[in-house]
């Protein structure tokens, strides 16, 4: 098993797209892989391609930057009853949860991507999770991922290290770290090619992307890129 290379979970959004470049500055070899869900936003399946080309234009990535994999999970949408795999309205529901929470998700991605990285001989497995500026979601939690680790670790007799870059910085903290790994290049590429939108909305252009801009993914995003322009925007104190 490599220790120098890293498989991630890349959705074609903000979060993996800016974990992606993350993970492209730490190791020598780099693989991607996303996941058909029946997903109702399935316009990020269509933007992934496009956002790793334009991550290949950055000096040292493309040389990096190996296979992209992709599952077919279809199967979780045809179970789940939600508001990204079925056509209603974004609510929150009784458990205090919104119903664009796909139970079993995030465990089904790390299982699937820790046997792809078993094959692959890959020891580091990257995801966007966050439990910081976040919908509320269970397995986005450290705990979660955690568990994962030490499940997958002993189910495989592995030593597969799972790290979250995100997991304690809020969506201003992420749009500054994307800006330290790419400069202005690679927000530029956030904005221009990257999809948040839970709806899916690719006809709406904002500062921040596209999107409805109404649904919680887009105001997450919004907010957090309002205030990543602010503080960007303020001067440094003088001597």
């Amino acid at each position: 098993m490599s220790a120098d290379s890293a498989l991630v979970l890349f959705s074609g959004g903000q979060d993996s797209t800016t974990c992606l470049a993350w993970a492209l500055e730490r190791f020598a070899h780099v693989e991607t892989i996303g996941f058909d869900y029946g997903q109702g936003h399935r316009v990020e399946l269509e933007v992934r391609p496009r956002v790793i080309a334009g991550l290949r234009s950055f000096e040292g990535w493309d040389s990096r930057l190996g296979e992209d994999h992709m599952v077919d999970l279809t199967v979780l949408g045809k179970l789940s009853q939600t508001a990204l795999t079925q056509d209603v309205a974004i609510a929150m529901q009784a458990n205090g949860l919104p119903n664009t929470f796909v139970p079993g998700r995030n465990i089904l991605f790390m299982t699937f991507a820790a046997a792809v990285a078993y094959r692959c001989g890959i020891k580091h497995i990257v995801t966007g999770v966050c439990e910081t500026d976040f919908s509320g979601y269970p397995d986005c939690r450290d705990d979660t991922m955690k568990a994962l680790q030490v499940v997958l670790n002993l189910g495989m007799e592995s030593r597969f290290v799972i790290h979250t870059p995100l997991m304690w910085i809020d969506k201003a903290q992420t749009w500054e770290l994307a800006q330290s790994l790419g400069q202005e290049a690679l927000i530029e590429l956030i904005r221009e090619e990257t999809h948040t939108c839970y709806k899916g909305d690719r006809t709406h252009r904002h500062d921040w992307g596209w999107g409805c801009g109404t649904c919680p993914a887009c105001e997450l995003r919004a907010s957090g890129f309002e205030r990543f322009t602010a503080h960007s925007a303020t001067p440094e104190p003088g001597p």
